[in-house]
C-alpha cells in the first residue's frame, strides 16, 4: 500500500525551492533551475534552483559575516540551538522520511527505520559532547605555563552524494556547527529535497542567518566550492576519481579536507559460521538502499566447504525480496537513484560478463504497474577470476562477486588485493580466528559476524583509495573541526 504524502511534503515539493543562503531563500543569479525526479516513477516531481561560482560567493560571504558571533557562543548555547533543531526533525519525521524516500527512491520503511531516526540521534550526540569537550589542556612543561586552546576554523565546505543525502547531511555538518564554525554545503543535484528542508527547520529551531548556507548545482559549484579563498576545511563524500580531485585543490590552498571516498567491500565466511545470519547480512548488503552504500559488502570470499549451501541461501533470500515503488510499505527494495546511474550499474555487469564472469543469479524485475518508468533493476550475482571488474570495480548496484577461499591465508589475501580500504566483515564461530583476520583486512572499519554496523562513538573512517583526513560519528570527528594551537607564558 502506498503511503500517502503528508500536507507538508505536497506543500514543500511544490513550492519553488531556492538556495540557502543567509538565512533566506535566494534564487539563481541567472535564473537557473533544474527538475528533481522520483526514481519510482521516472516523473519530476520538484524544480530547484542551480547555482554556481556566484552562489558559492554569496555562500561564502555570508557564513564568514556570521562566523564571529557564531564562534563566540559558548557551547552549552550551541548544544540548545542543536537540541532544538532536533526536535524539530523529530516532529517532521514523518515528512523528513517521505522527502527522504521520494527523493533517492528507497524503501520506506529503511527511511523509517534507519536513515531518518538514526540522523536525529547524529544531532543530539553531538550537541551532548561539545558541552564535554575540554578547549584548553594543560601542558606539564618546566618554567612554562602553557596550554593547548582549540577553536573554530572559520568556514567550513561540505560536498555528498545522493545515497543517504539526509545522513550524510547532519554526519558532516553537526560537528563542525557543534564546534562553533559556520558551513556552506552542496548537496547532489540528484537528490538535494531533504537538505533543503532540514535548512528551513535548521532556521525555525533559531540558528543565526548564514550559519548553515546550502547552494544546489553540479561540478562546477562543487569546484568552486573546493576551491574557494574563504574555505578554512573541507570535507567531500563520493567517488575516488572526485575526491582526487577536490583533495589536489585544496592541497594547493593547503586546507585540511576530509574524504570518505569508494569503496569494494569483502565479507570472508569461515565454514563455522552461522550460515542463516552470514546469508540474511549478505542479502540485506545488496538489497539496503538497493547496494547504494559505498562500505557495503560487494565481494563475498566464501570458504569452499560452505560455499554452494550459502550462496543458495543468499538466493533465496534474494529472490523473495519485495522489489517496488518507494512510498509503498510492502517494498523491501525501491529503484536506483536516476535512469543514468542504472544505465550505469548495467554496463558495468555486461564488461563483466564480456570479460568472463559467470551468473549465478539474474532475474528481469517484476516492476509493479504504472511504474513502468522507473528506475528499478533486480540482484545480480557474479563469480570468477578476481581481475574481473565486476570484482576489482565499485559497482554501486544490487550486485556482488562471489569467490572461493580454501584457507585464512587466502582470504586475508584475496581481502586485500584492492586499493579500496573502506569496511569488510568476517563471519566466524572462532572469534579468536575472526579478530585475527580483522586485525589484517585493510580498512578503516573491519566487522565481525556482521556488516555494516554503525554507532555514535564507533569511529567510521577510510584509508588508501578509500579516503583519509578521519572519520565520522565520533569525539574525533568533534575535534576534527576545533583547530589547535598553543599558548605559553615562560616564568621567571
Amino acid at each position: 500500500m502506498l503511503t500517502a504524502l503528508t500536507q507538508n511534503v505536497e506543500r514543500f515539493i511544490q513550492s519553488p525551492h531556492l538556495h540557502t543562503i543567509g538565512g533566506k531563500q535566494v534564487p539563481s543569479r541567472d535564473g537557473a533551475v533544474q527538475q528533481v525526479f522520483d526514481p519510482s516513477t521516472g516523473a519530476a516531481i520538484a524544480s530547484v534552483a542551480f547555482g554556481g561560482q556566484a552562489e558559492i560567493d554569496q555562500a561564502f560571504a555570508a557564513a564568514q559575516a556570521a562566523f564571529p558571533a557564531w564562534a563566540k557562543t559558548s557551547p552549552v548555547e550551541r548544544a540548545v540551538l542543536l537540541h532544538r533543531f532536533a526536535d524539530l526533525m523529530e516532529k517532521h519525521a514523518a515528512d523528513l522520511i517521505q522527502i527522504e524516500s521520494l527523493d533517492v527512491g528507497k524503501a520506506i520503511v529503511n527511511a523509517e527505520g534507519f536513515d531518518i531516526p538514526f540522523g536525529v540521534a547524529c544531532v543530539r550526540y553531538f550537541a551532548d559532547l561539545i558541552k564535554r569537550v575540554e578547549i584548553d589542556t594543560p601542558l606539564a612543561l618546566p618554567h612554562m605555563d602553557a596550554r593547548t586552546h582549540r577553536a573554530p576554523y572559520g568556514v567550513c565546505g561540505f560536498i555528498f552524494p545522493w545515497n543517504f543525502p539526509f545522513d550524510l547531511l547532519v554526519w558532516n555538518i553537526i560537528p563542525a556547527l557543534a564546534a562553533g564554525n559556520t558551513v556552506v554545503v552542496k548537496p547532489s543535484s540528484l537528490t538535494p529535497l531533504s537538505t533543503l528542508f532540514a535548512a528551513m527547520l535548521a532556521s525555525e529551531a533559531g540558528l543565526p542567518d548564514g550559519v548553515l548556507n546550502v547552494v544546489v548545482g553540479e561540478a562546477d559549484a562543487g569546484r568552486a566550492l573546493a576551491g574557494h579563498k574563504g574555505l578554512k576545511r573541507m570535507s567531500f563524500t563520493g567517488s575516488t576519481r572526485v575526491g582526487r580531485e577536490i583533495g589536489e585543490t585544496c592541497g594547493k590552498n593547503l586546507v585540511p579536507v576530509k574524504l570518505e571516498l569508494g569503496g569494494k567491500g569483502a565479507a570472508v565466511v569461515f565454514d563455522d559460521a552461522d550460515l542463516d545470519v552470514a546469508a540474511a547480512q549478505l542479502a540485506a548488503a545488496i538489497t539496503f538502499n538497493t547496494g547504494q552504500v559505498c562500505c557495503t559488502a560487494s565481494r563475498w570470499i566464501l570458504q569452499e566447504k560452505v560455499h554452494d549451501t550459502l550462496v543458495g541461501k543468499v538466493i533465496n533470500l534474494l529472490k523473495a525480496t519485495k522489489l517496488g515503488p518507494a512510498l509503498d510499505r510492502e517494498t523491501q527494495m525501491g529503484p536506483v537513484v536516476s535512469r543514468v546511474h542504472h544505465e550505469r550499474v548495467l554496463a558495468h555487469i555486461e564488461r563483466g560478463k564480456k570479460q568472463g564472469a559467470e551468473i549465478l543469479l539474474e532475474s528481469k524485475p517484476q516492476v509493479p504497474a504504472g511504474y513502468e518508468h522507473g528506475y528499478y533493476m533486480t540482484h545480480t550475482l557474479l563469480t570468477g577470476s578476481p581481475s574481473n571488474v565486476c570484482c576489482s570495480e565499485e559497482i554501486f548496484g544490487p550486485s556482488a562477486f562471489v569467490l572461493k577461499f580454501k584457507d585464512e591465508n587466502e582470504a586475508i589475501g584475496l581481502v586485500n588485493s584492492l586499493d579500496y580500504g573502506l569496511a569488510n566483515s568476517v563471519f566466524s564461530a572462532d572469534l579468536a580466528r575472526a579478530n585475527r583476520v580483522a586485525e589484517q583486512m585493510i580498512a578503516g572499519n573491519n566487522w565481525i559476524n556482521a556488516h555494516n554496523v554503525f554507532a555514535y562513538g564507533l569511529p567510521y573512517g577510510a584509508t588508501n583509495q578509500s579516503g583519509l583526513g578521519g572519520g565520522v560519528n565520533s569525539p574525533e570527528t568533534l575535534l576534527d573541526y576545533l583547530r589547535p594551537f598553543t599558548i605559553a607564558r615562560p616564568l621567571a
